[in-house]
């Protein structure tokens, strides 16, 4: 192994160290929030896509619907806010996500869906297709399911009216 293998090696484990490190800080805001809220739920943690991945999930869903909020806003809230607490404790930034109830996962799937459909539009029409305004953690969803669909897209607009325009081949 050549020094510069064994250095990407050290970095890439520092960097799952420093994600798991996220999703413990994260971990232990949310169980803390859990007991001020009076409410049960299970706290699982994982590393995606370079970010650490927390979920709250219960089997009763329902009591969990109170953290999701109407169309996930209570959910992007608590995301920035156990965001804020992984940072103040690390110093760093943190992309961490949060999925409560499994709503995010739910959500990716009908975005990765909407994503493929403009794509099949765009093809076969040769026009660009605009959609509706979408925050950052939705529009990543379409721009992802639009590249593995063979296409391009960008982000167009200010926040929060910043929506994905699919663009022809």
């Amino acid at each position: 192994m050549t020094e510069g293998t064994t250095t990407t090696a050290a970095e890439g484990s520092d960097t799952l160290t420093r994600l798991e490190q996220e999703g413990e800080i994260a971990a232990d805001y949310l169980e803390g929030l859990l007991d001020i809220a009076d409410l049960d739920g299970d706290i699982d943690m994982d590393v995606e896509a370079d970010r650490a991945a927390v979920s709250i999930i219960s089997e009763s869903a329902c009591d969990l619907q109170k953290l999701v909020g109407r169309d996930g806003e209570v959910l992007e809230a608590l995301q920035e806010l156990t965001r804020l607490a992984v940072h103040r404790e690390t110093g760093d930034r943190s992309r961490l996500m949060l999925d409560i109830a499994g709503f995010r996962a739910k959500k990716r799937e009908v975005l990765a869906a909407l994503g493929a459909k403009a794509a099949d539009d765009v093809k076969s029409s040769g026009e660009s297709v605009k959609l509706e305004p979408m925050t950052p953690f939705e529009r990543k969803v379409v721009h992802d399911a639009v590249a593995a669909a063979g296409l391009r897209s960008e982000s167009e607009g200010e926040e929060p009216q910043r929506f994905v325009v699919v663009l022809p081949a």
